[in-house]
């Protein structure tokens, strides 16, 4: 009866410190993810602090500068008056009442899970943990992660989940420069180790999103993250499949996609591309096959809308090669300009863009290539990409002299009828022009 009193005081103590707005939230990682979290929970009046081993993100939130383009410095400046800090040094986890894990959770060389950011973060904390904490992954990685990775690492520190300490997985659901939706206006999934985690989990979430949705278990929230970004990847592979389709027989994809987008019911447009971009889309679906793979199980149609995204890239560079040739060209020694380099339109987020995918390609074919990017100014440091280039600036002389271009990416900041005007060909991956033209070659 003692100890059940004492579990049950250790929870109630931690939910009322959310409640009343008393609790210091640690969030560890303060890129696309941690960055607008911490920036919500200053907002509405708790005590934050961030972490990162990157010092140029320290120093530039505490500067009151923002590196990431749709986060206004102005609410940067904002929450550093409202108390919240930014720092490299772990120790300070040891002052915080929940601690929210918004690391990278990329594919390694063999398209499986890399969870190192994850476990390396994680290891770096538990010398901090302490009772009447919660841990929070928001990462996204396959179902049982929460419980066979993050679990026996902290009760190793002598800490009971569920009575002492708490952990819940709530996926992360951040779509960068959507105005329409915010951190706190998009529902918050949210399970729990134990009733008792999904409990504080929920009064972690609670009164920093509008709308918190607990599941049955860490398993279950990790598995919908998964079907979310799965249901999204699977889609463009058919539109995609579809594109390649209809361009042979000579029909304009996005004219049917927009005709079909007319029915009611029972149809949701998506639009074909490159190939996939984002931390999400192109990595989830591969960190599920992984893992199915372990109970036997193969996931033959997740494998091939995957494997259908990352031709992409490839199939662009081979109608750019077709367009050459038509001109009595070859893409070795040609001048060619990627028209943006962000994996989607009017944001500076680069990862696993496919704009890179085709840079690198058509180095391999001995291209020159240039880019332009009104919202990437310079080419950034990337994990597998290296090109020493900066943003070049659009005009008729700088078009004309290319002999090709590749519109990749859709910014609104382009101006299309000059480069419609201007550029000897244009490969259009994203339907931006409609109709027939000589110039323009659809991809």
């Amino acid at each position: 009866m003692v100890h059940i009193l004492a579990m049950t005081d250790v929870k109630n103590a931690t939910i009322s410190k959310f409640n009343s707005k008393q609790a210091t939230i640690g969030v560890l990682g303060m890129g696309y993810v941690g960055l607008p979290l911490m920036l919500r929970y200053a907002d509405i009046g708790y005590k934050v602090v961030g972490f990162d081993i990157d010092q140029s993100k320290i120093d530039a939130v505490l500067g009151g500068k923002s590196y990431i383009e749709h986060i206004p410095e102005g609410d940067i400046q904002s929450a550093l008056k409202k108390d919240m800090e930014a720092t490299t040094d772990f120790s300070r986890i040891a002052d915080a009442d929940a601690i929210i894990l918004c690391v990278p959770t990329p594919l390694n060389k063999y398209r499986e899970p890399d969870l190192s950011y994850v476990i390396d973060t994680l290891e770096a904390s538990l010398p901090y943990l302490r009772s009447g904490q919660v841990v929070s992954l928001e990462s996204t990685t396959y179902p049982g992660t929460t419980e066979e990775e993050l679990l026996p690492r902290i009760e190793s520190q002598n800490l009971k989940v569920g009575e002492e300490i708490f952990l819940v997985y709530s996926p992360e659901r951040e779509d960068p420069g959507n105005k329409n939706f915010t951190t706190h206006t998009i529902p918050k999934v949210v399970g729990g180790h134990t009733e008792n985690c999904l409990a504080v989990g929920k009064a972690l979430y609670e009164h920093a999103i509008d709308q918190v949705v607990p599941v049955s278990s860490t398993k279950a929230a990790e598995m919908t993250k998964l079907l979310e970004n799965i249901h999204r990847a699977v889609n463009i592979g058919l539109v995609n499949e579809m594109k390649i389709v209809a361009d042979r027989m000579g029909i304009d994809i996005h004219e049917v996609i927009d005709a079909a987008a007319t029915k009611p019911f029972g149809f949701t447009p998506y639009y074909p591309g490159p190939g996939l971009g984002g931390h999400c889309i192109p990595i989830d679906p591969f960190y599920l096959t992984w893992k199915a793979r372990q109970y036997g199980l193969n996931t033959r149609f997740i494998e091939l809308s995957g494997e259908l995204n990352q031709k992409m890239p490839e199939y662009v560079v081979q109608k750019l090669n077709n367009a050459l040739n038509r001109r009595n060209k070859s893409i070795n020694d040609s001048k060619i300009l990627i028209l943006g380099i962000a994996y989607k339109k009017n944001v500076d987020d680069m990862r696993e863009s496919p704009s890179v995918e085709i840079m690198e390609l058509l180095k391999y074919k001995g291209a020159k290539i240039s880019y332009s990017d009104p919202h990437v100014l310079n080419f950034p440091k990337m994990r597998n990409h290296s090109f020493d280039l900066s943003s070049v600036e659009l005009t008729p002389e700088i078009l004309k002299s290319y002999d090709a271009v590749i519109l990749a990416t859709d910014h609104d900041k382009f101006d299309y009828d000059l480069i419609l005007n201007n550029a000897q060909i244009i490969i259009d991956t994203r339907g931006q022009y409609r109709g027939y033209n000589e110039n323009v070659f659809k991809a």
